[in-house]
């Protein structure tokens, strides 16, 4: 099944290079397997260092999970890119800001990947599921909003929590690091997905 207007997720980081070409690469494969050609993931990066492959040890762990990194090309976050996402998931909360300071009128669509991954598990926790039959693109472009409205649940410890570690320039440490906090996000809302496909 495909749509003609696929639900349009963006990831961002700071240079497109480490963190959001992880998270693009591992929510395309997996939304690919929920329901193909329904979701078309892309990134862009606040400080993109444009043109530039993904990093080695970030391919390596898009390969692990069964992603693919290659025909990547790093490119700048812009307002035109901002206008044609559904959902933006941040890297860190100060990717948030900048998101922000672009286009304002995100601001309910515009999450750390990391927030937005507690808030669907919420959502799932609470019973909110979709009633059986309903459209998958109304369902994703609600999503926000329904997350939103349980952000008072899933508060953050400390600020850091809703971050994933910027690996660039470190070691392969730094990058498990990432990895430790990035992948059980990307689990997380793709689980969601799967279980809002399936009548209730």
């Amino acid at each position: 099944m495909e749509s003609l207007h696929p639900i349009r997720i963006l990831t961002v980081c700071t240079g497109n290079i480490c963190r959001s070409p992880v998270a693009e690469r591992l929510l395309q494969a997996g939304l690919d397997q929920v329901l193909p050609g329904a979701f078309e993931v892309r990134s862009a990066g606040t400080r993109a260092m444009v043109g530039s492959p993904i990093q080695p040890l970030s391919a390596d762990i898009i390969r692990t999970y069964g992603g693919t990194p290659e025909d990547f090309s790093a490119r700048q976050l812009t307002s035109k890119i901002l206008r044609e996402s559904d959902l933006v998931l941040t890297m860190a909360s100060h990717h948030r800001g900048e998101v922000l300071q672009l286009d304002a009128s995100l601001l309910k669509r515009t999450f750390t990947i990391r927030e937005f991954a507690r808030m669907v598990t919420a959502l799932e926790e609470r019973g909110d599921a979709p009633p059986s039959g309903s459209d998958y693109t109304q369902l994703w472009r609600e999503l926000p909003a329904r997350a939103s409205s349980v952000r008072h649940l899933v508060l953050a410890a400390k600020s850091s929590d809703n971050d994933v570690a910027d690996p660039y320039k470190q070691g392969a440490e730094a990058y498990l690091r990432m990895e430790d906090e990035l992948a059980p996000a990307i689990l997380r809302i793709l689980r969601y997905a799967r279980l809002s496909m399936q009548p209730s």
